[in-house]
């Protein structure tokens, strides 16, 4: 238990996770914690020489002033959780009074959520996105090859993936413009140039690298673990029908790479070590490098819910409650696999999951697969009905999950912050169809 208040909070002592903050009284963003309401100022902790562990002690004030976390990242594990075990205890109620009994150093540690800007935690060098969800797959192949042709015959064998862009991955709050590209014409047959019409999004959990490897080098499937800084949720905004007409044969390109919206808080694996479950059964064995040690739990059971606030309206529905745990290949498959060819990883990469979608209607993680491609429109409050996202409309995405809690012996709440953005208007300017 904390001597700072956190029921209800997603940020209970057993989260701590790790971000970028600014005030508007100190605009330089500076690493940080949450606890409760507050972000816990890393940087000013840091100064009071609290962080006085042997694998800490002579780095923490020049990581924690850093206007990213990729230089505390690349210190590795055991730093991760010496971090980590630090905040525990002196945040906690009967832990180190340092910080609890010097209310000086707390008004400038503990700063009120309400009065921080978020920045992306990491400089994301390269980002790549999984298409890991069977459900989603099934869907998505079902509705445009049908159900015999649904999954592609590689897609049970291994990880399918595609680089997406770094430059476009924004923080939550980061309004989206509707992007425009060509559109193939289902009456004319003919690509036009347009502003998307199907804007969607897409339900996702991310991991960072924290410890790269070296160009020709791979990540075994055995040391992913210590290689994964830790998770975000993220929206991977798409346009369908940009995307439809452009994916074969190299796959997404311009109905992806428009902007990509994740959550400020990157929750790390030690503290989603109790969600822990098994992933779903493999139909195949899978290849020796993607095989971990018997009864390993590669899982996560993280509760995910995405909303929908439609323009004008100040309340959002629920759309969406999936949950990670469906994902068919695991975090640890995605970077073994994406190293196995000698491809070096680097500090701050992000790794999306894909579209996690589960068994039930209500738990699809895209606006394609809620609406069948726009046929089914969703009826929302209000008389409101969308087939794709709007102009106006807000995206908001949450997650949690709930792991035993040492203090009280119940489970407490483990959350991400929100990852929500706005779709703009196009900025299309003149534009003809194209012939």
């Amino acid at each position: 238990m904390s001597f700072v208040p956190t029921e209800g909070s997603d940020f209970p002592l057993a989260n701590i996770p790790f971000g970028v903050v600014s005030t508007a009284a100190d605009p330089a963003p500076r690493p940080a914690s949450a606890i409760g309401a507050f972000a816990v100022d890393l940087r000013e902790l840091a100064a009071a020489g609290l962080f006085s562990g042997p694998l800490l002690a002579a780095h923490a004030r020049r990581v924690f002033a850093q206007p990213t976390l990729n230089e505390f990242m690349a210190l590795g594990r055991p730093a991760w959780r010496e971090a980590r075990a630090t905040l525990q205890r002196l945040l906690a109620a009967d832990g180190d009074p340092a910080l609890r009994d010097n209310h000086d150093l707390r008004a400038r540690v503990l700063v009120p959520l309400a009065d921080v800007r978020f920045h992306l935690p990491a400089a994301i060098g390269d980002y790549t996105d999984f298409y890991a969800s069977r459900e989603h797959a099934t869907n998505v192949g079902t509705m445009f090859r049908g159900r015999d042709n649904a999954l592609m015959p590689n897609w049970l064998h291994l990880p399918v993936g595609y680089h997406g862009r770094a430059s476009s991955v924004v923080i939550s709050g980061t309004p989206i413009r509707r992007p425009s590209g060509l559109i193939l014409n289902p009456a004319t047959k003919a690509p036009e140039f347009s502003a998307s019409r199907k804007m969607d999004f897409e339900l996702e959990v991310a991991f960072f690298v924290g410890v790269g490897n070296k160009l020709g080098d791979r990540i075994s499937i055995s040391e992913a673990d210590d290689h994964i800084f830790g998770m975000v949720l993220m929206n991977d905004w798409s346009a369908r029908d940009i995307q439809q007409f452009e994916y074969v044969p190299l796959g997404p390109f311009l109905g992806k790479n428009f902007g990509t919206t994740i959550s400020p808080w990157i929750v790390t694996l030690d503290a989603l070590e109790d969600a822990r479950v098994a992933q779903p059964t493999p139909d195949f064995e899978p290849a020796e490098y993607l095989r971990d040690a018997a009864g390993s739990k590669n899982a996560f059971d993280i509760d995910l819910e995405v909303l929908l606030k439609p323009r004008g309206h100040s309340t959002p529905s629920v759309i969406s409650r999936s949950n990670l745990k469906y994902m068919y290949w695991s975090f640890k498959q995605q970077l073994a696999h994406h190293t196995i060819n000698g491809c070096n990883m680097g500090t701050g990469d992000l790794c999306g999951s894909g579209t996690i979608s589960g068994p039930a209607e209500d738990s699809l993680g895209s606006m394609l697969e809620l609406t069948h491609n726009g046929t089914r429109p969703l009826a929302l409050p209000g008389g409101v009905a969308r087939a794709f996202i709007e102009d106006g409309d807000e995206i908001v995405l949450r997650g949690a999950a709930r792991v035993a809690d040492g203090a009280t012996g119940g489970r407490v709440r483990l959350g991400f912050g929100d990852a929500a953005g706005v779709l703009l208007p196009a900025a299309l300017g003149s534009v003809r169809p194209v012939a």
